[in-house]
């Protein structure tokens, strides 16, 4: 499989939503009805720079060979961080289905959950030898 594309793609996917969350928390905030917690700003401008830092993680590792034994690290963070996301959203969403907004995240996490999920655990071919 090759995973350049999907580098690239959850690359430019978490760096929109880091520059989002670094630079526009009070945005964020004020579109959920919670402008006025000041420590949420915060939180959110953190998580931003984590978003930009996976973001670039990401970008940097495109062109290396990514599962099986190469890049291990690199392809489990992203497995983890997009099934974890997923759950979280699915389950937010079961809870408040009049929450539609939140489809658009959670396939977004969903595909690249299971794109690096195969990348991943994905089985891996091997040759018979006679």
């Amino acid at each position: 499989m090759n995973t350049k594309y999907l580098m690239m793609s959850s690359s430019i996917f978490l760096g929109l939503v880091g520059v989002t969350c670094a630079f526009a928390p009070d945005e964020i905030l004020k579109y959920v009805g919670l402008a006025d917690i000041e420590l949420l700003a915060i939180m959110i401008e953190m998580l931003g720079a984590l978003f930009l830092g996976f973001a670039i993680l990401n970008w940097t590792a495109k062109s290396n060979l990514i599962g099986g034994i190469y890049s291990k690290p690199v392809s489990l963070g992203n497995f983890v961080h997009f099934i974890v996301g997923a759950i979280t959203l699915a389950k937010y969403f079961l809870k408040h289905l009049e929450s539609t907004f939140v489809l658009m995240p959670l396939t977004i996490y969903t595909i690249f959950a299971i794109a690096f999920g195969l990348v991943s655990f994905g089985r891996h071919e091997f040759k018979k030898q006679f």
